[in-house]
C-alpha cells in the first residue's frame, strides 16, 4: 500500500488466489453470506476444483502437497480477498487429516476425497458443555455393543458446520480402552445416522459455519468407522494442532492485513479541519504501529510455518503465533472502524464482520489464556504435586 510491498513473501499462488477471487467475488460474497448465515457451496465445490482445498495434504488423497510455509502464505491470501470464510474453508481438510491418517480406505475414499473435492464436509467435534479447552474430561462415551460396533453417546456444543457436516470426526471416551492418554477415541460419524440429533445456534461471527450442539442418543457406530486405536484420538489431533494454529496466525493476519491497507488509504484521502486526517499524530501514530505489530507477527508465524516444513518447530510457539496474529489483527481492524468514523461502525463496510470473525481467534482451536499458560510453563514448570488448572 502507498508504494510499499506486501511483508509476505512471493509466491506464484498468490496470483492463482487474486485470480480466483476477483473470478467468484469473494469479497461480495463474503458480505452476503455473514448476513444470510448461509454456507457457501458454490465458492466450496469451486475451491475444491480450482485445487484449493488441502493445499498442504499429499496428493495421494487429493492434496496439493505445498509445504507448511507455502500454504501459510496462500491462506494469508484468501483471508485478505475474502475473510476468514474461504481461508478457513481451505483449511478445513487440515482440520481432519486424522482421517485421511487413521481412516481406512473406504472412509477416505467416501468421505476425505469428497470433503477435498468441495462436496461434502467433514466436521470436528471434540469441545462439550462445560469442557471446553480440558479435552481430556470429555464425558461421551462410546461402549463397544458386542456386536461389531460402539453405542455413542453424549453432547457435543460449539460444533463448526453442525447443520449442513455429512459426517464428523467424534471424540469419546471407551470405557474399556486404554486410559493413556486421556482414554479418548477418534470415530468418523456420518450425521445421518439414528440417534443424532442437530440444533443450531446463532454466532457473533462466523455465521457461514452454522454452528450448532449435537446430541448423540445410542448411536451404533461400526467398529470399523474408528480412526485409529482406542485411547488415542487425542494423541492424534494433538499432532495437528502445531500445524492448524500456525496457519490460522496467517489467516487472522491476512484479515487484519485488508482492513489496514484499506483504512490506511482512507485516512490518506480523508480530510478534516482543512487537511488529510493522516497528518493528524491521533490517526497516524496508531496505523503506524498497526503495521508493525501486523509485520512482527507475520515474522513470528513465518518462522513457525518454516520450523514446521524443517521439523523444528514447538506446538507452544505455534500457538504463541496465533494469539499474537489475533491480537495484531483485532487492534488493526478496531482502528479501521474508529477512523472510517461512523460508516466503520456501519456494516456497509466489511471491518465490523472482519472484526467479529477474528474476535473467535481467542477462543476457538485453542484459548489464548490456554496458549498462554502453556508458555508459563516453559518459563515455570510445575512440580508434579502441583494441581493443574482445568
Amino acid at each position: 500500500m502507498n508504494g510499499r510491498a506486501l511483508w509476505v513473501p512471493p509466491d506464484p499462488i498468490a496470483d492463482e488466489i487474486a485470480a480466483f477471487a476477483d473470478r467468484h467475488e469473494l469479497a461480495r460474497r463474503a458480505a452476503e453470506i455473514d448476513r444470510a448465515g448461509e454456507f457457501p457451496w458454490t465458492e466450496f465445490r469451486a475451491m475444491g476444483s480450482a485445487g484449493l482445498l488441502g493445499l498442504h495434504l499429499p496428493t495421494a488423497v487429493g492434496g496439493r502437497g505445498l509445504p507448511v510455509l507455502r500454504t501459510g502464505i496462500a491462506l494469508f491470501h484468501l483471508a485478505r480477498t475474502g475473510g476468514t470464510a474461504f481461508a478457513k474453508l481451505a483449511i478445513q481438510p487440515e482440520f481432519s487429516s486424522v482421517l485421511a491418517e487413521r481412516g481406512s480406505a473406504a472412509l477416505v475414499d467416501r468421505y476425505f476425497r469428497p470433503l477435498i473435492a468441495g462436496t461434502a464436509l467433514v466436521g470436528n467435534q471434540i469441545t462439550e458443555p462445560g469442557h471446553g479447552s480440558d479435552a481430556g474430561a470429555l464425558e461421551t462415551v462410546a461402549v463397544p455393543d458386542g456386536e461389531g460396533s460402539y453405542r455413542l453417546s453424549g453432547t457435543k456444543s460449539e460444533v463448526a458446520f453442525a447443520a449442513d457436516a455429512a459426517a464428523a470426526i467424534v471424540y469419546a471416551r471407551v470405557p474399556s480402552g486404554d486410559r493413556s492418554p486421556g482414554g479418548i477415541t477418534a470415530f468418523l460419524v456420518p450425521q445421518d445416522l439414528p440417534g443424532v440429533h442437530r440444533s443450531r445456534d446463532e454466532d457473533l461471527g462466523e455465521r457461514w459455519m452454522r454452528r450448532g450442539t449435537v446430541v448423540y442418543e445410542e448411536v451404533r457406530v461400526p467398529a470399523d468407522h474408528r480412526l485409529g486405536e482406542e485411547g488415542r484420538g487425542l494423541e492424534y489431533a494433538k499432532g495437528e494442532f502445531a500445524r492448524e494454529r500456525a496457519l490460522l496466525a496467517a489467516i487472522y493476519l491476512g484479515v487484519g492485513r485488508a482492513s489496514w491497507e484499506e483504512v490506511v488509504g482512507h485516512v490518506g484521502r480523508r480530510t478534516a479541519f482543512g487537511e488529510p486526517l493522516a497528518h493528524q499524530q491521533g490517526v497516524a501514530f496508531p496505523l503506524v504501529e498497526d503495521g508493525v505489530r501486523l509485520e512482527a507477527a507475520w515474522r513470528y508465524a513465518e518462522h513457525q510455518l518454516r520450523g514446521l516444513d524443517e521439523g523444528t518447530a514447538s506446538a507452544t510457539d505455534s500457538g504463541l503465533a496465533k494469539w499474537l496474529a489475533v491480537e495484531a489483527a483485532l487492534g488493526a481492524i478496531d482502528h479501521a472502524i474508529q477512523f472510517h468514523g461512523g460508516r466503520g461502525y456501519a456494516r456497509t463496510l466489511p471491518h465490523e464482520r472482519r472484526w467479529r470473525d477474528v474476535r473467535s481467534g481467542r477462543i476457538a482451536h485453542g484459548a489464548s489464556e490456554l496458549l498462554l499458560d502453556g508458555a508459563a510453563r516453559r518459563l515455570w514448570p510445575r512440580r508434579r504435586s502441583e494441581p493443574t488448572p482445568r
